[in-house]
């Protein structure tokens, strides 16, 4: 038995949001977000989520600014609910921008079979603790949710599905863009600088340690070799067993509050929080919505 599981009893089914927000918030704070921080990373390897991210500029030219937007806008479903005033503001937000791009569907989908995988497996190798199936279920149905309140078509309906479609279609896409580069390097540089800056050399290494063989190919990234891989993984594996033995943690820890998120320290108001300009010749009125 775990040393603290809010969700135990918990109906995964009627209950999702919930389970998602105590996962997030109290059971796995940390990891959950460096875990999404990754599964956004790996979509650039695509490049047509790359390639557009590149030429738009916001994650290369505000990328501050961008990550902070995303992670608020994500969060705030999670934290009040889809149907609450502002969980509906921050989905309108993300729509609207996306409407301003000629994305796929396909892209859609992959991007969100992401925010399924990546952290349960994140959690699998470095959590204090592994995901009961009853909080797996529940992050499908949570992101099945956020998908359709996207309007995204084809939407995986069990964790297995989107497994497998993450990891094809990362084997027939992943390829090399030098925009998209342009996009990783800004994203390492900006995960480097919310560390002391001599600590950048070690974070760099650490940071490729972390990437698969087919991420570290795409991007064109020297791999750190396994001595560094395995020093890397035992890491963070010695800091799972130290958080086991933590008590429970009795206040949420949001992602608005953490100190990497720099953009807004007066506040924010949804409603003006993202692009609103397209910044890339690829540009339609239609998309999801």
């Amino acid at each position: 038995m775990s040393k603290s599981n809010r969700n135990l009893g918990l109906d995964p089914e009627t209950q999702y949001v919930e389970i998602n927000r105590n996962l997030a918030t109290y059971e796995f704070p940390w990891d959950i977000n460096q875990a999404l921080s990754f599964a956004l990373f790996r979509t650039y390897a695509v490049p047509s989520i790359g390639r557009l991210l590149g030429r738009t500029g916001a994650f290369t030219e505000e990328t501050q600014k961008r990550y902070d937007d995303t992670a608020i806008l994500l969060e705030v479903p999670l934290l009040e609910g889809f149907d609450s005033e502002n969980g509906k503001a921050a989905v309108r937000r993300i729509n609207q921008m996306h409407r301003m791009y000629d994305i796929s569907n396909e892209d859609f989908v992959y991007v969100l079979s992401t925010f399924v995988v990546v952290p349960n497996r994140w959690i699998q190798q470095f959590g204090w603790r592994r995901l009961t199936d009853a909080e797996l279920l529940a992050t499908v149905r949570y992101y099945q949710a956020l998908g359709r309140h996207m309007g995204i078509k084809d939407i995986p309906a069990t964790y297995a599905e989107f497994e497998t479609l993450m990891d094809g279609y990362e084997d027939a896409h992943f390829a090399f863009d030098p925009d998209a580069r342009r996009v990783a390097d800004a994203t390492l540089d900006l995960l480097a600088s919310f560390y002391p800056s001599f600590a950048k050399p070690v974070l760099d290494v650490f940071s490729r340690a972390l990437m698969d063989d087919a991420l570290l190919t795409a991007f064109r990234l020297r791999d750190p070799g396994p001595r560094i891989r395995a020093v890397s993984e035992r890491a963070l594996k010695l800091r799972a067993r130290l958080v086991a033995l933590l008590p429970p943690r009795r206040k949420p820890r949001h992602v608005f509050d953490m100190p990497r998120i720099r953009s807004y320290p007066n506040g924010f108001d949804i409603r003006e929080l993202g692009t609103f300009v397209p910044g890339c010749p690829v540009h339609r009125a239609a998309g999801p919505a």
